[in-house]
């Protein structure tokens, strides 16, 4: 755990971070709730959840904790309980988000590779008892984040900003419980993600070359597939949404084996020439930046969502030219 960057080209990062990914994941989750993109209702729970969590992550981890000490370094969120209150959300919010990508690749995992869970698992039920389990965890794995951190200052009995307590650093149980953090976020959904892409890939090959042979020898190569068109649909939005994910998590992984193999310490300073504060930091605003990517995603590899996002920009253009009008 360490400060974040606080510089002008963080401020830049994180203001357009925030300008996109506050509207992008709100438009995302009014276009899904909707129900009218074509997908399942079991995808949908978990599509419009990730979004909501993004949101949060945009809030929280974009808004409070980094940009509000930029623009507004002092005010009552800038009291010690505020900032312990808001790191701790923001962490619960990233757990929350990485853990329901990892539900959802599982999710689609069990639908294209295991035919016979498929009709008990993939239901709207299933999807809402992992979403809740994943939120309750999320909370209870981060609430003791909250004390661990101390008043830089004091005045008028009135506890100013956060830094980590020293005894974080020297305690074993605190070291125990640094190293899990990173450890469940992101490093296990990430090698999980990786793991359920590698067999559903080596499925998904194995029972396209049976289909095409057995089409081949009854029906001839030129019939098209109905089912094969729709399972493909959907392992585009499935390999899009986890690809998207392990791209931009590599580096923040990459800089956690990196501090726990070579017993090197996480850069507490904003210095931009060390290259432990670059990679630090690269790995956090790419961490972030995949809290606006699903939007993209669903526009690329979804026709009604395209359909759907249209009609929600042109309705205030339509609004707007209506009252030029009058």
């Amino acid at each position: 755990m360490h400060a974040p960057g606080n510089g002008p080209i963080f401020a830049t990062y994180y203001s357009i971070l925030a300008v996109l990914g506050v509207p992008a994941n709100l438009v995302t989750i009014v276009i899904l709730s909707r129900g009218r993109c074509g997908l399942s209702k079991c995808i949908t729970r978990y599509l419009v959840s990730m979004a909501v969590t993004d949101f949060l992550v945009i809030i929280t981890a974009v808004v409070f904790t980094r940009l509000r000490p930029i623009y507004v370094p002092v005010s009552f969120l800038s009291t010690t309980p505020a900032c312990s209150l808001f790191i701790v959300f923001s962490w619960v919010c990233k757990d929350t988000s990485v853990w329901l990508t990892v539900a959802f690749t599982f999710d689609r995992f069990i639908a294209i590779c295991c035919q016979q869970l498929k009709l008990r698992y993939c239901t709207e039920k299933t999807a809402d008892v992992f979403i809740g389990t994943v939120c309750v965890i999320g909370c209870c794995k981060n609430i003791p984040l909250y004390f661990t951190y101390e008043p830089i200052y004091v005045l008028d009995n009135v506890p100013w900003y956060c830094r980590v307590k020293k005894i974080y650093y020297s305690s074993v149980a605190w070291k125990i419980y640094d190293w899990h953090l990173y450890v469940i976020n992101p490093c296990i959904p990430f090698l999980l993600i990786l793991l359920l892409n590698v067999l559903t890939v080596r499925h998904i090959l194995a029972a396209s070359g049976a289909r095409r042979r057995l089409r081949s020898r009854s029906n001839g190569d030129k019939q098209s597939d109905p089912e094969m068109e729709s399972r493909r649909k959907s392992i585009i939005l499935l390999f899009a949404i986890s690809g998207s994910f392990l791209f931009l998590r590599l580096t923040y992984v990459v800089n956690f084996l990196f501090v726990q193999f070579s017993s090197k310490s996480y850069a507490n300073s904003s210095n931009s020439t060390d290259p432990k504060f670059i990679l630090q930091e690269s790995g956090n605003m790419l961490d972030l930046l995949g809290c606006c990517t699903n939007t993209c995603i669903y526009a690329g590899t979804q026709t009604k969502f395209r359909e759907q996002l249209k009609g929600v920009v042109m309705h205030p253009l339509k609004f707007i030219r209506h009252l030029f009008k009058y």
